[in-house]
């Protein structure tokens, strides 16, 4: 049975409930055909310029079979493409799971064993999915030396460099350029605010933490930014509207950059949070305006600070976590370094490298 046409635009309209409301353009459809003489087989990118394709092209030719649209068009050109696929870039469905919101109730941790990575990829799929899931991942085993932070980031993809270096040691030091190198007790935070991008994920390994104290902590922002929409709407209004100017100064350079410290998409979704108290700096707007941001920004360090969205745990030896720092603010308790040594070593890599590692163990072409 004929369960297609070419309606009045020259578009094709197949007449299945997910696709019969979603016209499809002759020039749409020659973009994603496939076949030799249209793809490199190698790397997917196409053959040809699609900007030169004849603007009036139409179908001369079409059928359905398996679940397979099969086309000539009037530039002679043939090739076929699924219906899968249409709806699913209609839905922008994705291998990629969906985020799940979190707060201290979270009970599990996603913990993962790095001996076990070798042995079998469905392991660091997993790790990945949870990573994306939840925003972070805790990994166990790794060997606790020096480095090892860089070897298990570029076992994923590249690993992102800045002033600090390709990595960098969070110790307590003299006069350092950063409070991170200090002993003292970090708020929940997001990392470099300041920067041009934002890095997006970070990796912290435990060489060593027998000091008293330094408990890692994570909050969600994910889940605050939903909570604070629901239940104070005008305080996630002000958050997501006013942008801020966060600033980094030492000896070497003057970063800086702007954002709010909640970010949404063009569809009003979250996107990104920006949290680091000590670095940044509101422009001066009405005095009113002033008012509500502060007491806005008040309530989110609440939220930030609440042990209602904060989940604590230790970093011992060989364990390592990997958090999305656009979605997560991380921060520390207080150590005594007259105890025990503390010494962690971190580096930053971006989101498309969990995720295009992720897509390609999971996609078959």
């Amino acid at each position: 049975m004929k369960n297609f046409y070419i309606d009045n635009n020259q578009c094709l309209v197949i007449e299945v409930d997910e696709l019969s409301s979603h016209p499809l353009h002759p020039l749409w459809i020659r973009e994603r055909i496939s076949g030799s003489e249209h793809i490199d087989k190698n790397n997917y990118q196409r053959l040809y310029e699609p900007s030169l394709i004849d603007q009036g092209i139409k179908f001369q030719k079409v059928s359905i079979k398996n679940g397979d649209i099969f086309v000539e068009f009037s530039d002679q050109q043939k090739g076929n493409i699924s219906i899968t696929s249409i709806i699913n870039e209609i839905h922008n469905i994705d291998v990629i799971p969906k985020q799940e919101p979190w707060n201290s109730n979270l009970s599990q941790l996603p913990k993962h064993n790095y001996l076990n990575f070798e042995k079998d990829k469905t392991f660091i799929v997993k790790m990945l999915e949870d990573f994306i899931k939840y925003g972070f991942v805790i990994i166990y085993n790794l060997p606790k030396e020096e480095g090892t932070v860089i070897k298990f980031a570029e076992s994923l993809g590249p690993v992102r460099s800045t002033n600090f270096g390709k990595h960098f040691d969070v110790i307590s030091k003299p006069n350092p350029n950063d409070l991170a190198y200090t002993a003292m007790g970090l708020s929940a935070h997001t990392d470099n605010p300041y920067r041009k991008p934002i890095p997006g994920i970070q990796l912290l390994h435990c060489i060593e933490n027998s000091a008293s104290g330094g408990d890692s902590t994570l909050v969600d922002g994910l889940a605050i930014e939903k909570y604070l929409r629901k239940n104070d709407y005008k305080s996630h209004e002000i958050l997501s509207q006013t942008e801020i100017l966060f600033r980094f100064t030492d000896k070497d350079t003057i970063l800086e950059n702007r954002g709010k410290l909640i970010e949404l998409d063009d569809k009003d979704n979250f996107k990104q949070i920006r949290f680091s108290g000590r670095l940044d700096y509101v422009p001066l707007i009405s005095f009113k305006d002033l008012t509500n941001f502060y007491k806005a920004r008040k309530k989110l360090y609440q939220l930030y600070s609440s042990k209602v969205f904060e989940i604590k745990f230790r970093l011992e030896n060989g364990m390592l976590v990997m958090f999305d720092n656009h979605r997560l603010l991380h921060g520390r308790t207080e150590y005594d370094p007259s105890s025990g040594h503390r010494h962690l070593q971190g580096c930053y890599i971006e989101h498309d490298v969990t995720e295009g590692k992720l897509r390609r163990l999971l996609v078959k072409n």
